[in-house]
């Protein structure tokens, strides 16, 4: 029934050698992950959208429960509450995994709930740190819940494809910030998909700058939505991460001052709209990794419980291959999961706690391709392990009593969450084309040679 394991990490190749610290960490997300995020999402996933976003939801003590143990300031410079030293990827990646196998919503909402707050400690003015960082981190209560509003009705996984290729002209954001005064004014909405967006009381948010202009001259700010103007709409009744309320968001003649701005109205824009798919791509899949291996390990324990034909179902060849492919495939995304987060941290990030690097000294590294590849890899060893885990568990494995149903509802929305793999692939392809580098290719020589 979604069992809370503790048998961590017996069965998986650690790929470096965990230091005590490493071990300590890997463990303690996991208790978390079995005791409090597992039977928290299952509750939730029951309940109707409006009850999971009312008071006295287990979404607000869970969420309570991870500031209250710190997990939001892991990833914070140590003088905001930080760990004293700079969590290394594989330190990031083993937490990651862990929260992912415990919930994917909830992790999505832990994850949703740093953007705007990392991201004003990687580029915003000290006032605006003292006035919303400081607060966030020192919560150990969940009073502040944050949420990244970009997707928009008309507009998803194509905020992917703007910076290349695309019709820019065409490509016009519903959410318009138009200069006023000492600030910005903001007029439109964001769509139903907003992770966390029912329950968030600060937004990360991207806005077309002035009504002339497209997604390519766009803004970033981190908004609170308990300003005038901001109207939430209905929680969404989604297919799978129900644990992590999603809804629109209304922004009618919102003032955002100044100081709330990270970048403005900038060429600088697209580099770091960038930077930022880089980090959400590496750090969404070892998450996805975690749902995979969540999938393998309820579908290896029902087999070995399972008897059929006079015999547990794992003497049986098909099964046994079954479960030997899961298993390959989760090693393989794990694997380049964590080398692709590595990568990025190297090469698109700067500073303690893994944060954005300054966008005026863009990265040189090949970022975008790991990047999209590792979350491509990853959700798609996800689902199609929650799949074969369903097929190993037979009609049980479709009964809203096994975990593996939950599992595969969910591992299918990470197919589109965070954009389309066909978009992604796109988005590294376009990189691979542009910068990959090969010897010189003289098509006429070799045609003259035949």
């Amino acid at each position: 029934m979604g069992g809370s394991s503790t048998d961590l990490g017996v069965g998986f190749l650690e790929l470096e050698e965990l230091g005590d610290e490493d071990r300590m960490l890997q463990s303690e997300a996991h208790r978390v992950a079995a005791e409090v995020l597992r039977p928290a999402a299952r509750v939730l996933d029951a309940m109707a959208p409006a009850d999971r976003v009312a008071p006295g939801s287990p979404f607000f003590e869970v969420m309570g429960t991870l500031k209250s143990l710190g997990y939001h300031r892991l990833f914070l410079p140590a003088e905001y509450g930080g760990p004293p030293e700079p969590l290394s990827p594989l330190a990031q990646a083993l937490v990651l995994e862990e929260l992912g196998w415990g919930s994917l919503g909830l992790t999505t909402a832990f994850l949703t709930d740093m953007l705007p707050f990392t991201s004003v400690a990687a580029l915003g003015s000290d006032e605006l740190k003292q006035a919303l960082l400081v607060p966030w981190a020192e919560d150990e209560e969940g009073r502040f819940h944050g949420c990244w509003a970009i997707t928009e009705p008309d507009h998803g996984s194509d905020f992917l494809g703007f910076r290349e290729g695309a019709d820019r002209s065409s490509m016009r954001s519903q959410l318009v910030a138009t200069r006023q005064g000492y600030g910005w004014v903001l007029q439109g909405q964001k769509s139903a998909w907003v992770s966390s967006g029912p329950v968030a009381t600060h937004a990360a948010v991207h806005a077309q700058a002035g009504p002339d202009g497209n997604l390519h001259h766009s803004f970033f700010a981190v908004v609170p939505l308990d300003v005038p103007g901001v109207r939430k709409g209905a929680p969404a009744d989604m297919l799978g991460v129900r644990d992590d309320p999603q809804g629109e968001i209304f922004f009618d003649d919102v003032f955002v001052p100044d100081a709330n701005v990270l970048i403005g109205s900038d060429p600088l824009y697209a580099v770091f709209g960038d930077q930022l798919l880089c980090v959400t791509s590496t750090t969404i899949a070892p998450v996805a990794v975690g749902v995979a291996r969540a999938a393998f390990e309820e579908a290896l324990a029902y087999a070995r419980s399972r008897v059929q034909g006079g015999v547990p179902i794992t003497e049986h060849k098909n099964i046994q291959l079954t479960l030997y492919a899961m298993f390959e495939k989760i090693e393989a995304a794990r694997a380049y999961a964590r080398q692709a987060l590595a990568h990025v941290r190297r090469t698109s990030m700067a500073g303690p706690g893994g944060l954005l690097a300054d966008p005026a000294h863009p990265p040189t590294g090949s970022s975008p391709r790991h990047s999209r590849a590792a979350q491509i890899l990853a959700k798609r060893v996800a689902y199609e392990v929650a799949h074969d885990a369903v097929q190993v568990c037979g009609a049980f494995g479709l009964s809203r009593e096994s975990l593996t149903e939950k599992l595969l509802r969910d591992a299918r929305c990470l197919l589109v969450e965070d954009g389309t793999l066909e978009v992604l692939a796109f988005d590294a392809a376009r990189d691979l084309v542009a910068h990959y580098e090969t010897s010189d290719y003289d098509l006429e020589e070799v045609m003259a040679r035949w």
